[in-house]
């Protein structure tokens, strides 16, 4: 187990900053509250190519998809970002039942494979260490459960 450096703490500050750009903030607010897709047919229809929501939607994914990068690489410390990175897996939820039908229209086994290492450790190794009943009421806090 490595311990987290000073190095980790300004990547999170960092982080944090690019979250709160105004159109990152706006992209951040549309996805929480409408990204609920399970096909991609229903993702076409909720963020149809060339929209604002298209855009929010990529902006949303490829940040999480880059934070968990660095997490799965060991750039960032994972148990000083856990804590305070909930968002990452509230993404990953969302994104979890639609992606094996994007993977399959864009003939990309891989697409979001860094959200997906990241978000079922973050679900594994952080939260259901927290207490057997907390993945499920946080899957229920974000209208999964």
């Amino acid at each position: 187990m490595t311990r987290a450096t000073y190095d980790d703490a300004n990547l999170i500050l960092r982080l944090y900053e690019t979250r709160r750009d105004e159109r990152m903030r706006t992209a951040r607010a549309w996805f929480s509250a409408n990204f609920k897709v399970k096909t991609f047919d229903e993702l076409a229809a909720l963020a149809p190519a060339g929209s604002d929501e298209n855009a929010y939607y990529r902006m949303v994914i490829t940040y999480w998809d880059m934070v968990a990068s660095f997490l799965n690489s060991g750039v960032l410390d994972k148990d000083l970002f856990y804590p305070g990175g909930r968002e990452m897996l509230l993404v990953w939820e969302r994104v979890k039942d639609v992606l094996p039908s994007i993977r399959e229209r864009y003939q990309d086994p891989e697409y979001w494979a860094q959200l997906e290492q990241a978000g079922t450790a973050f679900a594994q190794q952080f939260i259901e260490r927290s207490g057997p009943e907390a993945y499920a009421a946080f899957l229920k806090r974000i209208g999964k459960g």
